[in-house]
């Protein structure tokens, strides 16, 4: 697996469209949340997927087990066909991205992530402002 040490090797590292667009979301989150230094996560999903994900904000949960792990707030990455974004928050025990899926235009969502294939296909000001809720929410 290709490891980045930055999230901007990662963003270079994308096709020309993909970039434009992971790097004006990465950009927005970025100035939403100047407390947070932006890292990387790397994975490997079964059957052998790699998963780079640019990961802002961590916060400290309490995992099934009842043991304490360390996760990040909000996730954003490319994937071969499409944009995910992650938002760890829950809110009246429900995923706030399944919650608010309604207001963000044609995406697909599932528990904690939202993905879309084109930016004009998301509501904007909805999905920076869940973000806005998903980091207040997180635990302290």
């Amino acid at each position: 697996m290709e490891k980045f040490s930055t999230p901007q090797k990662y963003i270079d590292s994308l096709t020309p469209e993909q970039k434009e667009v992971i790097q004006f979301l990465h950009d927005k989150i970025a100035a939403m949340f100047p407390q947070f230094t932006p890292y990387m996560y790397e994975t490997v999903f079964w059957g052998g997927s790699e998963q780079h994900i640019i990961c802002y904000g961590k916060m400290t949960y309490k995992n099934s087990a009842g043991k304490e792990a360390e996760w990040f707030q909000i996730g954003l990455t490319q994937q071969k066909n499409y944009v995910s974004v992650y938002l760890t928050a829950v809110e009246d025990r429900q995923y706030v991205a399944e919650k608010y899926k309604d207001t963000l235009g044609k995406v697909s969502v599932g528990k904690s992530c939202i993905r879309f294939r084109k930016l004009e296909n998301v509501n904007l000001d909805a999905l920076f402002a869940l973000m806005k809720k998903a980091v207040a929410l997180a635990p302290k």
